[in-house]
C-alpha cells in the first residue's frame, strides 16, 4: 500500500481500483467503462424510439422489443453503439478493443431483451450481457 501525507488512512487515490482496470481500461474519460446514468439515458432513448416507433403502426408490446432489438442488432456492429448510445457518448467495443462484429450484438441484444442479465453486473460494471458477448461499453 502506498503511503501518502495528505490523503485519508495514507492511500493514494490511484491505488484503489476501479471499474475496467482489470480490461486495461483508463479509470476516467475517453476509453473508460460507460456510467450507470449514460447507460440509462441511453436505454431510454432507444426503448422510446422503439416505443413511438411501434405506435405509428399500431402494435402491441412485443413489437415494442423486436422494434428495439433491431435498433440494437442494427447500430451496434454500424455505428459502434445504438443511436442512445451514441447520443450519450458511449460505443461498444470487444473486450480486447476490437469491432463487434455481427453475432455479439445479437447475442447482447437477445440477453438485455431479457433484462436480467443486464441487471447483474461484475466489478468492472459489465452485465452478463456484455460479458457473454465479450463487449464493453466505453465513453466515446
Amino acid at each position: 500500500m502506498l503511503q501518502r501525507p495528505g490523503y485519508a488512512g495514507g492511500v493514494t487515490p490511484s491505488s484503489e481500483p476501479y471499474p475496467g482496470e482489470r480490461l486495461g481500461l483508463p479509470r476516467e474519460g475517453r476509453g473508460s467503462i460507460g456510467g450507470l446514468g449514460r447507460r440509462v439515458g441511453a436505454l431510454f432513448v432507444d426503448y422510446g424510439a422503439a416505443y413511438l416507433l411501434s405506435g405509428f403502426v399500431g402494435w402491441d408490446a412485443l413489437a415494442i422489443l423486436i422494434i428495439f432489438g433491431a435498433i440494437q442488432i442494427v447500430f451496434l456492429p454500424t455505428l459502434q453503439g445504438s443511436p442512445g448510445h451514441r447520443l450519450f457518448g458511449l460505443t461498444l467495443r470487444r473486450s480486447d478493443g476490437g469491432w463487434v462484429g455481427l453475432w455479439r450484438p445479437v447475442v447482447r441484444t437477445i440477453l438485455l431483451i431479457l433484462v436480467i442479465p443486464a441487471v447483474i453486473w461484475d466489478s468492472d460494471h459489465r452485465g452478463v450481457h456484455d460479458k457473454a458477448a465479450g463487449t464493453v461499453l466505453v465513453r466515446s
